[in-house]
């Protein structure tokens, strides 16, 4: 098999070990007439790259480097601007658009995120900072559109995969990025600032980016942790600091030594489309594994994987994907900005969520018969009646663990 030559060819990586699935999309057609065989194929690729390992590397997807690179110029601009400039597009609970700055997030409920994120929920130009950045919008709604286009084709792709209708999913997608609160599907733009070394006069390996300091203990490893985890409980005693002194936001510290950027999660949604500039740090724990492995970076791609409301619905036949970013520890990786845009598929705000939407497998309807479905399945469908509570509920713990909200 011909290699695929990668940007981080010296790092062990799924990618580096041809471990990561890539799908092709090149001839895919339009978003009004896809071709039905490039669906039909991509659909059964989609089938057991999700099954097998939660996520999938897209490329000939449409959307260029150059359409990323300026979207992300435009991210660090705003980062430059003052503080209450900021503060004019800050997110608000409730509403997931806007600006949020870093230590607000945490997505495994303790970690502070270290990024700056600008959510894009609706294409309004008065909800986007056009004003102090001319050709914001224009540019930003553009993008979105594309990943929309994009996000319609694997939706389809994934209802071939199950054997279902292939308007199943759009159908439950129709408002995406309609801006008008009926679905909260979110593209979101976010910047890793760089890890600065220790210099006279400065604490220990600052984050400088935008007017914002953070101090980190220095990695010791960039390899995965291959040890048995700790109870997490255990952890949280011993390696997590809510607040440094001066009121700096501390780091996550890893047995092993790394320093976490964004905590352990798994996405709220259908899918996730993932944009990056460079091998950042991205580590995830393959379906049916406890060890954390760093993903890879393969320049141009975009990285699709699953979220809650798709293993939900499949019934974990597709499983959600947990991941996490550390810092590394090469030099030419930390000392540079990181940025990434991930676009979170998700289904209409009224769209009710439970495993008996789709068919059964054969298997399936065989442990149904022996015993009750899952616990995971039952409480979810208690739980959660519609697409809009899930992603409320998981807001809230984001937002309000650490009474960061």
């Amino acid at each position: 098999m011909l290699k695929t030559k990668t940007s981080d060819d010296k790092l062990d990586t799924l990618l580096s070990r041809s471990a990561v699935p890539i799908i092709d999309l090149a001839h895919c057609g339009t978003e009004e007439v896809p071709v039905k065989s490039v669906v039909n194929r991509v659909g059964h690729q989609l089938q057991k790259a999700l099954s097998e390992k939660g996520m999938a590397l897209l490329v000939n997807h449409g959307i260029s480097d150059e359409k990323l690179k300026t979207a992300w110029d435009h991210l660090d601009d705003f980062v430059d601007l003052e503080a209450d400039v900021k503060q004019l597009y800050i997110r608000s609970d409730g509403d997931n658009h806007g600006y949020v700055s870093p230590g607000n997030e945490r997505f495994d409920g303790k970690t502070p995120e270290l990024r700056h994120a600008f959510n894009i929920c609706t294409l309004n130009v008065q909800n986007l900072p056009e004003e102090p950045l001319p050709g914001f919008t224009d540019h930003i709604s553009a993008l979105a559109n594309d990943f929309k286009a994009l996000a319609s084709f694997i939706l389809q792709a994934l209802a071939v995969s199950l054997d279902i209708p292939p308007t199943f999913f759009l159908e439950k997608h129709s408002r995406m990025m309609s801006g008008d609160h009926d679905n909260m599907t979110t593209l979101r733009m976010l910047y890793y600032p760089p890890i600065v070394d220790d210099e006279p006069g400065h604490g220990q390996n600052e984050v400088i980016k935008g007017r914002c300091q953070y101090s980190y203990q220095r990695c010791l490893s960039d390899q995965p942790d291959f040890r048995p985890e700790r109870n997490p409980l255990e952890d949280e005693a011993d390696n997590v600091q809510t607040n440094g002194k001066d009121g700096e936001i501390a780091e996550h510290k890893l047995p092993n030594g790394e320093v976490i950027r964004c905590g352990a999660h798994v996405d709220y949604g259908t899918f996730t489309l993932l944009a990056q500039d460079s091998e950042g740090g991205l580590e995830v724990k393959l379906p049916g594994s406890e060890k954390w492995t760093r993903v890879g970076h393969l320049p141009g791609a975009i990285l699709v994987n699953c979220g809650e409301i798709l293993s939900i619905w499949t019934r974990e036949r597709y499983p959600a994907l947990q991941h996490r970013v550390v810092i590394p520890e090469q030099e030419h990786i930390r000392s540079r900005g990181r940025h990434s845009i991930a676009f979170f598929c998700h289904p209409d705000n009224i769209t009710m969520i439970s495993p008996n939407d789709l068919p059964q497998t054969d298997t399936e309807q065989n442990a149904t018969c022996l015993k009750q479905r899952k616990k995971s399945f039952k409480a979810a469908k208690e739980r959660v009646y519609n697409a809009y509570q899930l992603i409320q509920k998981k807001f809230k713990e984001t937002y309000t663990n650490g009474n960061h909200s």
